[in-house]
């Protein structure tokens, strides 16, 4: 019998290149809806960024709804601002904020323009460029800690900015759903078998709604995996 313990942890993600690049950008429609809608519909999907001729990629695992000005919790709660202009105009464009002087979290518009809505990508499961976006992170993935080391990658909404390279001067407003773009959201088929709900993290504000979605099981998610 095979000892358990010499079983891997987690599975090694892969994704061939050619797959990355066979995947259907989502389109304008997808995004021109209400945010929890979007939210669930983004589970599963991919997060591509171009860097020249590399490719990174993560599948989104977990996110979360903000519903704009009717939620005192978003960004576009209290009416357009330089800031979160991008909340205003058309869906499917990039909103990147930093939070505590040092991450960045990086949002996608929904909802048609002039009516706010966003959802924050929260956690991403690596499917392709592992070694680059282990550096970006600072992370040495080795024989010995490769595994282990998977999930400091992209779980958690900074983690997977730095691991991307997205930061509000560079991806402030671009448009996930153009494949000219060198970051976008692509669907390669895969759908979640079940979707867990919860409340969302880190608000002080409507922290009882429950507005965050994660794909049940998934080990890259951010915190306690749920099942």
């Amino acid at each position: 019998m095979r000892d358990s313990k010499l079983r891997p942890e987690l599975p090694e993600p892969v994704l061939t290149a050619q797959l990355l690049r066979a995947a259907s950008p989502l389109t304008r429609g997808f995004f021109s809806r209400d945010a929890v809608t979007v939210a669930r519909g983004l589970l599963g999907k991919l997060l591509i960024r171009r860097e020249g001729c590399k490719l990174l990629a993560g599948r989104i695992v977990e996110d979360e709804a903000y519903l704009g000005a009717l939620d005192p919790a978003a960004h576009a709660y209290t009416g357009p601002t330089l800031r979160n202009a991008v909340l205003f105009g058309p869906p499917g464009h990039v909103y990147v904020y930093l939070i505590y002087g040092n991450y960045y979290c990086t949002n996608v518009s929904c909802m048609p323009e002039g009516d706010a809505g966003s959802v924050l990508l929260r956690a991403l499961e690596p499917v392709f460029g592992l070694d680059a976006m282990a550096e970006a992170r600072g992370l040495e993935l080795t024989a010995q800690s490769r595994i282990s080391q998977l999930r400091s990658i992209s779980s958690g909404p900074g983690r997977m900015s730095e691991a991307l390279g997205i930061t509000r001067a560079r991806d402030n407003g671009k448009d996930f759903t153009a494949r000219q773009s060198d970051l976008w959201i692509a669907d390669d088929g895969y759908r979640p078998q079940q979707i867990s709900i919860t409340t969302r993290i880190g608000i002080k504000k409507a922290v009882a709604e429950p507005l965050r979605f994660v794909i049940a099981g998934n080990p890259y998610v951010s915190g306690r995996r749920i099942l």
